[in-house]
C-alpha cells in the first residue's frame, strides 16, 4: 500500500510534508514505477532518476500558477503521480489510458505535450515574456532540461535570447551523464569538469550576496573589479560558459538530497534574471539494475525482479526492421570503405551498437542535434563518401531545412534511414512518424521508397547507395515480414505486382504489403478477385502500372501507414492526375487529418481501417460502388445510342 502517495490529491500537499516524509513519497513512486515495467514496457531509468526533484519543485513552487516545462518529457511519471493521477496511473501508454509524455487535456500542470528535445527553454522563455506582457510578473518560470538535450541547437539559441532579455526565469539542467545512450560531445566533458571540480560543491546564497554587493564605478576601477568578480566566480566553480550566456550559474547539486534541493530552490526564487541551477543525478537511481544499465533501461520490455535482478518476460526473438536495418548497413561498411553512417544519440535505439565497436572511425553520434548531423553528411557526401544518416522518422523532421538546403538542393548522395516511420504505438503523436512522405517528397533530386519487406529493405539499402542523389527509406517499428515467392529486383521507379486482379487492385506502400495480401486472400473467397501491388517507390512514382490498372481495374485503393495529406496516396492523385486517368477510379487509406493518440500499433491500425480485415471491408465497399457505378454508365450509354 502506497500510503502517501494514495493520499495525493494536488501537489499543494507536498509542501506541507517534512523531509522525511518527502523521501517516504520518493520511495513510493519508485515502487509503483518498478510495478509498471512488471506490466509493459515503458520508460524507467529517466524517471526513477527525478523523483526527489520533483518532489523539491513542487514542494517550493506552485505550478498551479507557476510554469514548469519538461524537456523531452519521458521522465514525466513522477510528475503525473503527484499532480492527481495516481489512480489512472496503471493505464498509463495503453489506449485510453494516460500518456506517457506531458498532455495539457489530462491536467492543468501539463502545459504542453512535448515529446521532442531541446524546446524546453525556448518556451519557459515564451512563457516568461507572455505572463510579463500580460501583467502576471508574479509568476515563477521553471524548465527542466537533461544534459543530453542540452547541446540541441535550439537550447542554446533559446540561452542565448534569454541572456539577452535578462528575464526571471529558471533553467534546471538535470545532468545524469546520459542522453537515452552515453551523451558525447565537448559540452558532456565540460559538465564533466563541473560536476567533478574538488574545489566547489555549489555557490552559497552568502557569496552570491557577496558578490552583487561588489560596486563598479568609474574606469578603470570599474574594470578591474569586473573582472575581479567574474574571476573569483570562474575560481569557484568553472561555470563561465553559462555565465559568459546571460545566466547565474548555481551548482553542481547533489539531485538526490531534498532537503538540499529544497534549500536551493528557495533560494533561487529570491534571485533576479535567468539562473541554471546544475543538478545532478542518477539515472535508475535506486533500482540497481537500472543504475548499472540506463541504457537498456531507458525503455525496458516488461520484466519481474528476483533477488534484486530484473529478468526480462515476454521479450520478442522475432527480427524488427530496425535489426534488418543495422544489419544491412554494417554489411555495406564491411565492403565499402566509403560508407559511413551518423545517428543522433539513437545508438541503441537504432541498434548500431555492433556497427559503432566494428567500425568506430566511420561511426559518427551527434547528440540530439538532427539539423547538425544532416549537415555534417552532406559535407561527408561532398567529400566523397556515402554517408547513411538513420535516424528516427520522427525526429529527422527536426532537420527540414538541411534535407532541403543541404542534400537535395546540392543533390547530394546522402542516404536516410527512417526507423520508426509509421504509428510507434505506446510513445503517442510526439512520436509517430507519420510525415515523413509529406514531408520528403516535396524536394527536387530525392528518391523516396518504403520496403514491402526484409528484402526490399536490403535490396533499397544497395541501390541507394549506389545512386547519385540523395535517397530516403522509411520503415516501421514492428517484426520484419519477408513475403513469399520469386520478387523482382529493385530498379528506380518501378513497383512490383504480386498479383492482378480484374475487379480491382491495391496499391500498398511499404510494410502494409503483407496485410493487403491477406485481405486479397479473403477477398478471393469471397469472388472477388483484387490484385496487390508493392509500390517500392513513393518517388518517383510507377506511372505505367497506374495507367494499366486504371484501363483494367474497376477500383484502385492506395495504402498507406502514414498521412494521408501529403502522402502516398496524394502522390497517386497527382501522378493520376498529370497522366489525365480517370480519378474517380482511385480510393485512399491512410492516417486521418488528426493526432493519432497512443496504443498498440495493431489495435491502432485497426481501430484506423489499415488491419488485413479493415482493408478487405474498402475493397468491398468499393466493388459494390464500383458496380453500381458501372451500371448507370452503361444505361446512359444504352440510352444514347
Amino acid at each position: 500500500m502506497h500510503e502517501l502517495l494514495s493520499r495525493i490529491e494536488s501537489p499543494q500537499q507536498l509542501r506541507q510534508m517534512s523531509v522525511a516524509q518527502l523521501k517516504q513519497l520518493a520511495d513510493e513512486i519508485r515502487d509503483v514505477l518498478c510495478h509498471l515495467l512488471s506490466a509493459r514496457s515503458a520508460h524507467f531509468a529517466s524517471n526513477l532518476g527525478v523523483v526527489e526533484l520533483c518532489l523539491a519543485l513542487h514542494s517550493v513552487f506552485d505550478f498551479r500558477t507557476d510554469r514548469l516545462i519538461w524537456d523531452t518529457g519521458h521522465q514525466i511519471y513522477p510528475h503525473k503521480l503527484v499532480t492527481g493521477r495516481y489512480r489512472q496511473f496503471g493505464a498509463i501508454r495503453t489506449r485510453g489510458g494516460l500518456m506517457g509524455y506531458p498532455n495539457p487535456a489530462e491536467s492543468e500542470y501539463d502545459l504542453f505535450m512535448t515529446g521532442h528535445a531541446g524546446s524546453s527553454i525556448s518556451t519557459v522563455l515564451g512563457l516568461r515574456c507572455g505572463d510579463d506582457l500580460m501583467g502576471n510578473t508574479d509568476r515563477h518560470a521553471v524548465a527542466v532540461i537533461g544534459d543530453g538535450a542540452l547541446p540541441s541547437g535550439i537550447a542554446f539559441e533559446a540561452m542565448n535570447n534569454a541572456g539577452g532579455l535578462e528575464k526571471n526565469l529558471l533553467v534546471v539542467l538535470n545532468d545524469n551523464k546520459m542522453s537515452i545512450c552515453p551523451r558525447v560531445g565537448g559540452l558532456a566533458q565540460y559538465l564533466d569538469r563541473l560536476r567533478t571540480n574538488p574545489f566547489y560543491t555549489g555557490l552559497k546564497l552568502e557569496v552570491v550576496r557577496a558578490l552583487n554587493m561588489v560596486p563598479l564605478f568609474g574606469d578603470p576601477a570599474e574594470r578591474f573589479l569586473a573582472q575581479m568578480k567574474e574571476a573569483f566566480k570562474a575560481g569557484l566553480h568553472g561555470g563561465m560558459l553559462f555565465e559568459e550566456l546571460g545566466f547565474r550559474y548555481l551548482g553542481p547539486v547533489d539531485g538526490h538530497n531534498i532537503a538540499v534541493l529544497r534549500k536551493y530552490l528557495q533560494m533561487v526564487k529570491t534571485l533576479k534574471g535567468p539562473i541554471l541551477l546544475h543538478v545532478v543525478t542518477e539515472k535508475g537511481h535506486g533500482f540497481q539494475p537500472a543504475a548499472e544499465d540506463p541504457v537498456f533501461f531507458h525503455t525496458p520490455p516488461a520484466f519481474e525482479t528476483d533477488n534484486g535482478k530484473a529478468i526480462p518476460k515476454g521479450v520478442s526473438q522475432e527480427r524488427a526492421y530496425t535489426d534488418c536495418a543495422s544489419e544491412a548497413i554494417r554489411s555495406q561498411m564491411a565492403r565499402n570503405p566509403r560508407v559511413a553512417v551518423l545517428t543522433a544519440a539513437m545508438c541503441q535505439g537504432n541498434k548500431l551498437e555492433a556497427v559503432r565497436e566494428q567500425f568506430p572511425d566511420r561511426f559518427f553520434d551527434t547528440g540530439i542535434c538532427e539539423s547538425h548531423a544532416v549537415a555534417f553528411a552532406a559535407g561527408m557526401a561532398k567529400a566523397g563518401l556515402r554517408p547513411i544518416v538513420d535516424i528516427y522518422s520522427t525526429f529527422l523532421q527536426r532537420s527540414f531545412d538541411q534535407v532541403f538546403q543541404e542534400a537535395s538542393l546540392q543533390n547530394l548522395p546522402v542516404v536516410f534511414m527512417m526507423d520508426r516511420a509509421g504509428l510507434t504505438g505506446p510513445d503517442g503523436p510526439t512520436h509517430h512518424g507519420v510525415y515523413d512522405l509529406a514531408y520528403m517528397r516535396i524536394f527536387p533530386n530525392i528518391v523516396v521508397m518504403a520496403p514491402g519487406d526484409s528484402y526490399d529493405l536490403d535490396a533499397m539499402l544497395d541501390f541507394a547507395l549506389e545512386h547519385n542523389g540523395p535517397c530516403a527509406i522509411r520503415y516501421p517499428k514492428c517484426t520484419a515480414q519477408t513475403l513469399s515467392g520469386p520478387r523482382s529486383p529493385v530498379e528506380i521507379g518501378r513497383s512490383e505486382v504480386l498479383r492482378w486482379g480484374r475487379d480491382g487492385v491495391i496499391l500498398a506502400c511499404g510494410t502494409l504489403v503483407s496485410a493487403a495480401l491477406r485481405a486479397a486472400e479473403q477477398l478471393q473467397l469471397e469472388g472477388l478477385d483484387v490484385g496487390v501491388v508493392n509500390a517500392r517507390f513513393i518517388k518517383p512514382l510507377d506511372v505505367e502500372m497506374l495507367e494499366r490498372a486504371c484501363r483494367e481495374c474497376a477500383f484502385i485503393l492506395t495504402v498507406e501507414e502514414g498521412s494521408l495529406p501529403g502522402g502516398f496516396g496524394s502522390a497517386v492523385l497527382e501522378a493520376a492526375c498529370e497522366a489525365r486517368l480517370d480519378l474517380r477510379r482511385i480510393h485512399r487509406v491512410g492516417l486521418p487529418d488528426r493526432f493519432v493518440e497512443h496504443g498498440d500499433r495493431s489495435e491502432l491500425l485497426t481501430d484506423l481501417g489499415l488491419s488485413a480485415d479493415g482493408i478487405a471491408q474498402a475493397c468491398r465497399q468499393l466493388a459494390a460502388t464500383c458496380s453500381g457505378r458501372d451500371s448507370r454508365e452503361q444505361q446512359v450509354e444504352g440510352s444514347r445510342t
